[in-house]
């Protein structure tokens, strides 16, 4: 028909050459519309491909049946091949199953002998720090997702303050011009004077069209990485020549058979009023850096960029340690799952600050997403294995196996009732601890795993918890499962409200001496003196530097 079109004369010839360049352009100018698309053909192609040969010969045989009868038989063969496919994939999960397997084999997983020491533990939970941001902010306004990360060399919360989703004028003109950094181990972290940043970013996440995140960075792909990546999350953070820069973490799709996401390096926006109207239309924004590169740029190393979508599914994986048919219902010796609390609004993964040195020689010191995993069932609250891994997306993820040894620790799951108990006067219908975090040190002789739960109060008629300035912190010994309730405003003081609460308890159990209790709880003292004089000069030198 277009043949027959086009030599029809000149005017016909024009005519499809300009419907042509139209299509073709509004293909490759709405690339980030269809891109999706196009990630679904890559993630099920295998799936549509056997649909297809299933349908292909199904019609073939349903055509080359002799009768009536035997037409039918293959027609209602065909159509309950492909619908035994489904069932097993999506129903009964096996898509998923054998999907997560392919992760675990694509893990570089390293089994540890001790526990790294957890520094610079967070006071406010994620939901909180969301609260008091939307408290420092104006209608037309909203501050993006809040992102634990590295800044000069400090962990902070960042956010970008932009433009509302409900203001759609504001979202077409307005610039991000502001960014929140406040730090994550204050009790009371300040939304004003120096935690707010003056930075101008002209592409954001709740930006409209090709000022979006989202929209800029895809663009930004070449034709391969449009089949194989997507952008995640966004991080704000300071690039090796301090300036402020925007981080997108990519996720890359692998494998033929059953696809399965992994890190695939991110993509930096830089500040400025970009007036590039049609490099972002028609290319996108942002400098691409693979998830091999990133371990050339400094900024980018012991950082956070790694998106948790990929870290959940790789430490669920880790319920084939015991082998590809463990987790079936008539085995489950060693499977785990991640415990998801229904009253903590932030589930895992955390972002912790761990101390590798003296654990683990080729691991790096900084920040990490710290599972706490459990026994598949659901009337197991045991803590299986506790899983480190590189925030930063580097190779590597490690795991201390404590069922294994015996330890008999209770799990997250666990947490919230033994909080409760311990202080039975709260109101816990508008009160709840969140967020149950590892705490590790090395006290009385010995390397000891807490957890560290922070309590938010929530509104009877309301659906999110309400930032306090100074929250209730409650430490559990997991293997004592004891609760020692802390100063948030007085972490100096952590070590010996510990001892004074669990000392003697630990001596009668352990076997321990007064000289050994004493003696760690002067060290810890001491230490923690040291460590408060080296930040504190760390902060005068930067100080003395930006003048």
């Amino acid at each position: 028909m277009l043949k027959r079109f086009w030599n029809r004369g000149a005017k016909q010839k024009i005519i499809l050459i300009i419907i042509g360049l139209i299509v073709f352009s509004a293909l490759f100018i709405l690339r980030d519309d269809y891109q999706p698309f196009l990630l679904f053909l890559r993630k099920y192609l295998f799936v549509l491909l056997l649909f297809v040969v299933i349908i292909y010969f199904g019609i073939r045989s349903f055509r080359k049946a002799a009768n009536v009868m035997k037409k039918i038989f293959k027609g209602i063969l065909t159509l309950a091949s492909i619908a035994l496919i489904y069932v097993l994939f999506w129903n009964v999960g096996m898509y998923e199953y054998i999907q997560t397997y392919n992760v675990f084999n694509d893990m570089n997983l390293q089994e540890i002998s001790k526990l790294p020491l957890s520094r610079n533990e967070r006071i406010q939970p994620y939901n909180n720090i969301k609260t008091m941001a939307y408290e420092s902010i104006s209608e037309t306004q909203e501050v993006s997702a809040p992102q634990l990360v590295r800044v000069d060399d400090r962990n902070q919360w960042t956010m970008a303050v932009q433009p509302s989703q409900e203001y759609f004028i504001q979202r077409t003109n307005d610039n991000i011009e502001e960014l929140f950094s406040v730090s994550s181990t204050s009790p009371s972290p300040r939304f004003a004077n120096e935690n707010r940043i003056s930075a101008v970013f002209s592409i954001g996440e709740s930006l409209a069209f090709s000022r979006n995140t989202y929209n800029a960075v895809v663009q930004r792909f070449n034709p391969w990485q449009l089949f194989n990546y997507e952008p995640h999350e966004a991080y704000y953070m300071k690039n090796d020549a301090g300036n402020w820069v925007q981080v997108v973490s990519l996720i890359r799709w692998k494998g033929f058979f059953f696809p399965y996401p992994t890190f695939g390096g991110v993509m930096v926006l830089e500040t400025g009023d970009h007036n590039d109207y049609f490099e972002r239309l028609l290319i996108g924004k942002g400098t691409f850096i693979s998830a091999e590169d990133v371990q050339k740029y400094p900024y980018l190393t012991r950082q956070n960029t790694l998106s948790e979508k990929v870290s959940r599914l790789q430490a669920k994986s880790m319920m084939f340690l015991g082998g590809f048919t463990d987790p079936l219902p008539w085995n489950k010796k060693t499977a785990v799952k991640i415990p998801d609390l229904i009253e903590d609004q932030n589930q895992q993964p955390f972002v912790t600050d761990f101390k590798f040195t003296g654990a683990v020689n080729n691991a790096y010191d900084g920040l990490y997403h710290w599972f706490g995993l459990e026994p598949i069932g659901d009337k197991r609250t045991g803590l299986s294995i506790s899983v480190f891994i590189p925030a930063d997306g580097s190779q590597g993820v490690y795991y201390y196996n404590h069922a294994s040894r015996k330890e008999g620790l209770a799990g997250v799951s666990a947490m919230p009732a033994k909080v409760m108990e311990s202080k039975k006067e709260y109101d816990w219908t508008v009160n709840k601890p969140v967020e149950f975090r590892p705490f590790i040190r090395d006290i009385a002789g010995k390397r000891r795993l807490f957890m560290l739960s922070t309590i938010a109060a929530k509104r009877a008629n309301s659906d999110q918890f309400d930032g306090g300035s100074t929250p209730d912190l409650a430490l559990v010994d997991v293997s004592y499962k004891d609760v020692v309730w802390i100063d948030a405003k007085h972490p100096s003081q952590w070590n010996t409200q510990i001892l004074n609460q669990l000392g003697e308890t630990w001596q009668a159990s352990e076997n321990l001496s007064k000289e050994v209790i004493y003696t760690e709880e002067e060290r810890l003292r001491q230490e923690f003196i040291k460590d408060s004089i080296t930040n504190e000069l760390k902060q005068l030198i930067e100080k003395i530097d930006n003048q």
